[in-house]
């Protein structure tokens, strides 16, 4: 009896060390926020006039930031590091869109946007939306944002959220990538998302 007991923990020892389970997938580089239940969808106008919703963008991920133009470090950093990123995919980075929204609506015309935002890569894509639907959506992605430095009506710093969402292609909110994360990590999680596909 203690022959068999003693076969049994021996058994049950060796399939703890089975290797031939699936290795765990590698982790992401940026915060993983996949199943959060907010952030799940937008309707807003395109640069080129065309309302868009996330549907619109479904077989892409989906990179979406919220500044406005007049930023002076953290929008233009941001889309920089996203241009670079994309570069650093290739033929990949096709499948990859960035949405600017902006949140200044006051400053921030089709027309800026359309000059803005492609300067960074062509693909890009400026998205406005009126004052009271940019205020639902910024509540649905838990964005804050408010002016400051005011020095005139048209003449003022806007204080906001610095990270981006990104969706994965078949449209689920995935990952939270903090300002100042660099091309070639953004370039990373972007791959694993398109892997995944």
């Amino acid at each position: 009896m203690r022959a068999l007991v003693l076969a049994a923990a021996v058994a049950a020892l060796a399939a703890c060390g089975r290797t031939d389970a699936p290795p765990p997938e590698p982790a992401f580089l940026a915060t993983d926020i996949t199943g959060a239940p907010w952030g799940r969808d937008f309707r807003l106008t395109d640069h080129t006039g065309r309302v868009r919703t996330l549907a619109d963008f479904r077989g892409k991920v989906v990179a979406m930031f919220f500044g406005y133009t007049h930023c002076p470090d953290v929008c233009p950093t941001t889309m920089s590091d996203f241009a670079m990123a994309i570069r650093e995919l290739g033929a990949d980075g096709e499948k990859v869109q960035v949405l600017f929204v902006t949140v200044d609506p006051e400053r921030d015309t089709p027309e800026l946007l359309a000059r803005y935002v492609p300067s960074f890569n062509p693909s890009f894509l400026g998205m406005h939306a009126d004052a009271n639907t940019l205020a639902e959506l910024a509540r649905e992605f838990k964005v804050i944002y408010q002016k400051s430095s005011v020095k005139g009506p048209a003449e003022y710093l806007i204080d906001h959220s610095a990270g981006t969402y990104v969706f994965d292609p078949q449209g689920r909110l995935r990952l939270h990538i903090a300002y100042g994360t660099g091309p070639a990590a953004i370039a990373r999680d972007l791959r694993m998302l398109l892997a995944r596909d």
